[in-house]
């Protein structure tokens, strides 16, 4: 569910908790009158959104500084309102209002309690805030102080928009021998560019699937040497401009002989519906199937790999973490292991805590009334399921974490989009999804029910890793598939780290890779047992 970029996406769905209604029954609607202000921009369409912070927590985080910017924040629950809509055309000296009570959280605006707040405002160009928040083309507004409820009609001007960014100029809190390693390792990487051709078929256009090889010191085209592989796929909210920081980690790694010589493939799996999972699916495509019969095959065709399932890995993490272990257990005679970590739950009885078998399932409350957490942090709840769920809703229709769920998972309905698993207002869920879910998507389900012809492929290449203190419960599901596998008397690798959260789980003291450090030798051992190469000692 996140990624090493603490999953942007999960990140800006945590807007919560608001105050007492300030006049029950209010008649008149909160309104803000949006108009388009960019320089050289005549039209502009997607998803307007309004956020509202109140001044006093404002000003007394800003200390006195200028408030830049008004955005939802992990960290704190509470702190920002947002509302939404959709805009087909908005053009200069035309602008629209947003009525901020009808599609609104965690409350509709009217009901906020009176007083001073920040204002700012997001045109969302390419529905992708639920994923990656702002981002290259968005339209933005200064930030204004407005009362609220407002006695008249608050006016936001979009004026400015988000530049691109280049992704190889890594931000200063980046480790500084990480930021003086790129410009090496860039050296070392070649775009992946390739069309697919089911994907295309599926499509009817043109489909791309990106992402970038990363070969390791001395590599030589011309030698007859082969080196393993390792196919790694980002979280959610991550993508092509997001591996940068771990490439250029792992080139310094190897280059200093803290990681074996492999060659890494970091592969996209973000799309407009979220991450894809690289999972054949009735709504995004037969992803699996161009990875593994057609991406595959182009790149040991074109690099000094070991074109066999002994030199084919996988790692990933939360989002990535369920991709690999997917992709592990339905090819196994592909790849020869995957090191999953943290993914997303692989039994759906536990899906983040919830069993979406029970009768009457519900995702928003247990059966004793009680709210299902989410998201915590060191013991404490920080969102719900309900929460998360709604907030999502109100930032669009696409690119959530939650809807992307279902563009893998879920059957597709009559107007060509998934089906939801559950209904969004009461959080019900709906059976005959689910059971589409548990038939096609569920690992646990399809190891036990398929165990005997998968075995000799499969057994002892499932390596799990998780925090016994995830952020996202995923811990949960992880005992839940051992369980299986144990009952199966499967040989598989199942690593619960105490006290590990989502997000430090491979930190070691000041090292923040030492466990993918740990699990490239682990994976090498595989692919060179006779090797006598062996891991260069820490300074």
């Amino acid at each position: 569910m996140s990624s090493y970029r603490l999953k942007l996406g999960v990140v800006l769905c945590l807007g919560l908790v608001a105050g007492a209604a300030w006049a029950e029954g209010a008649s008149a609607p909160q309104r803000f009158h949006l108009d388009l202000g960019v320089a050289g921009t005549d039209a502009a369409s997607g998803r307007l959104l309004v956020f509202a912070e109140p001044a006093a927590a404002a000003e007394a985080e800003a200390k006195g500084g200028k408030i830049a910017e008004v955005d939802l924040d992990q960290l704190r629950p509470d702190k920002v309102s947002v509302a939404g809509r959709e805009v087909a055309r908005l053009a200069a000296g035309k602008g629209v209002d947003i009525d901020a009570d009808d599609h609104a959280f965690p409350v509709a605006f009217t009901r906020l309690p009176p007083g001073d707040y920040y204002v700012q405002a997001v045109l969302d160009t390419n529905h992708s805030y639920n994923y990656t928040g702002r981002d290259t083309g968005d339209l933005l507004s200064d930030v204004i102080k407005v009362h609220l409820p407002a006695s008249s009609v608050p006016v936001l001007k979009l004026t400015a928009a988000v530049p691109a960014h280049d992704a190889w100029v890594l931000s200063p809190s980046t480790p500084k021998a990480t930021r003086d390693a790129a410009p090496e390792a860039r050296k070392h990487v070649h775009d992946i560019d390739f069309v697919s051709p089911a994907l295309t078929a599926f499509w009817g256009r043109p489909v791309h699937m990106r992402g970038f090889v990363l070969l390791p010191p001395g590599y030589d085209a011309k030698a007859a040497a082969t080196y393993p592989v390792v196919y790694f796929t980002h979280g959610f909210g991550g993508g092509l401009d997001h591996f940068v920081g771990a490439m250029a980690n792992n080139w310094l790694a190897m280059s200093k002989g803290e990681m074996p010589p492999m060659i890494w493939v970091f592969l996209d799996e973000s799309s407009p519906t979220g991450t894809h999972e690289f999972a054949d699916s009735v709504n995004n495509g037969p992803w699996g199937k161009a990875l593994t019969e057609e991406l595959i095959p182009q790149l040991e065709s074109t690099y000094r790999m070991d074109a066999k399932a002994s030199g084919r890995f996988l790692n990933g993490h939360s989002s990535g973490g369920w991709a690999t272990l997917w992709l592990q257990t339905r090819y196994p005679k592909v790849f020869g292991g995957t090191w999953s970590t943290s993914p997303d739950p692989s039994d759906f009885h536990d899906f983040t805590g919830i069993d979406l078998y029970a009768p009457h399932a519900n995702v928003y409350r247990k059966g004793d009334g009680s709210a299902y957490p989410l998201i915590r942090d060191q013991g404490k709840v920080i969102a719900t399921f309900q929460q998360f769920a709604q907030i999502e809703r109100v930032l669009g229709s696409y690119g959530g974490q939650i809807a992307s769920f279902e563009w893998v998972f879920s059957p597709r309905g009559k107007d060509g989009r998934p089906l939801p698993m559950f209904d969004r207002d009461t959080g019900d869920v709906d059976g005959a999804v689910v059971a589409y879910w548990r038939d096609h998507y569920d690992i646990a389900h399809r190891l036990q029910d398929q165990w005997p012809e998968l075995a000799p492929d499969l057994d002892g290449k499932i390596h799990l890793i998780v925090g016994t203190a995830d952020t996202f419960y995923l811990d949960g599901s992880a005992h839940r598939l051992k369980a299986v596998l144990d009952g199966l008397r499967a040989h598989s690798d199942f690593r619960f780290l105490p006290d590990k959260t989502h997000f430090d789980l491979y930190a070691v003291g000041k090292d923040r890779t030492a466990l993918l450090k740990q699990i490239a030798w682990e994976m090498y051992a595989v692919a060179r047992p006779q090797s006598s190469l062996k891991r260069a000692a820490a300074p």
